[in-house]
């Protein structure tokens, strides 16, 4: 196999005549310049080079493998001016898992704001649960994960991640039409009673947040419809089939369900983007958590 560093010393033979001129360009000794030519031509397997005393030329296989030479150099340094484009963060790929709404809210503005102020960086999204998104991170699935907190305790994962708070947002009750409860301006958790419920499907931190705000309010509805989807969530609830508890960002903008505010102990989720530990300072993470946070707080501008 031919070593590209090898070339190096062919191609500034090529282009300055001399052993000695190509060894004062690459500054190395002429006797160090000659090694590396007979040991290149050793590899190529065939004679390089004509020596007429202290002189050489090339042969037509030299003068072909210089040739070469432009072009393989080329690419190698192409490859380190990547190389130190991904080190400095300006070019590179960068995987985000995400729950629908925070996609919504602070992916896809970041990725529009990562087009103008670093077009190489590029950013894959993958659509997962806020639980199973912590799973995919920890798994090496995905780089950056968003995710949300919900409970009181500490999860064993902990000391595994680092965590950047990204936005808040309060769970708002979704009646259907024409609910007695309607000409409400907001309501307590406890004045909805033991309707039929309409919740995320077990496992589903949003599900833990609903039945920890019943459980608060001493009762256990029957949860009769699940779905993961808010959307379909609230379309069934626009369709009659029972009441629910959804994130005020995962409202959808068209429904035909009535949403209000509620008062006292209002259930919230805090949603946060986790990489991985040890991996704060990757320069590519960097950009795009940079972004996020740059994002979540025009966010809570609004």
């Amino acid at each position: 196999m031919i070593d590209p560093r090898r070339l190096t010393v062919l191609r500034a033979l090529a282009d300055h005549g001399t052993v000695r001129a190509a060894a004062e360009t690459l500054y190395l000794t002429p006797s160090a310049v000659s090694q590396q030519l007979t040991a290149l031509e050793q590899e190529a397997g065939q004679a390089l080079l004509i020596r007429r005393g202290r002189r050489v030329e090339l042969t037509a296989a030299g003068e072909l493998l210089a040739e070469h030479a432009k072009a393989v150099l080329a690419e190698v340094e192409r490859a380190e001016a990547s190389m130190a484009a991904c080190a400095a963060g300006t070019v590179g790929r960068v995987e985000v898992a995400s729950f629908a709404s925070a996609i919504t809210r602070v992916v896809a503005p970041s990725i529009t704001a990562l087009r103008a102020a670093a077009p190489g960086v590029t950013v894959l999204v993958r659509d997962a649960e806020a639980h199973n998104s912590l799973l995919m991170l920890l798994a090496g699935e995905t780089d950056i994960a968003i995710s949300m907190e919900y409970g009181a305790t500490v999860r064993p994962d902990e000391d595994r991640l680092t965590r950047y708070p990204l936005y808040a947002e309060p769970f708002d009750a979704v009646l259907p039409p024409h609910h007695p409860l309607c000409g409400r301006e907001s309501l307590t958790v406890s004045e909805l009673g033991e309707s039929d419920w309409i919740a995320p499907l077990p496992g589903n931190p949003c599900r833990e947040v609903a039945q920890t705000c019943f459980a608060d309010a001493g009762f256990a509805p029957p949860i009769t419809h699940t779905s993961d989807d808010f959307q379909a969530v609230v379309a069934l609830v626009a369709a009659g089939t029972g009441m629910a508890l959804v994130p005020r960002g995962a409202v959808p903008a068209e429904h035909g369900a009535e949403v209000r505010p509620l008062r006292e102990r209002v259930p919230t989720r805090r949603v946060f983007a986790a990489v991985r530990r040890g991996r704060e300072e990757h320069p590519l993470l960097r950009r795009v958590l940079e972004s996020l946070l740059t994002c979540s707080e025009e966010l809570q501008k609004q």
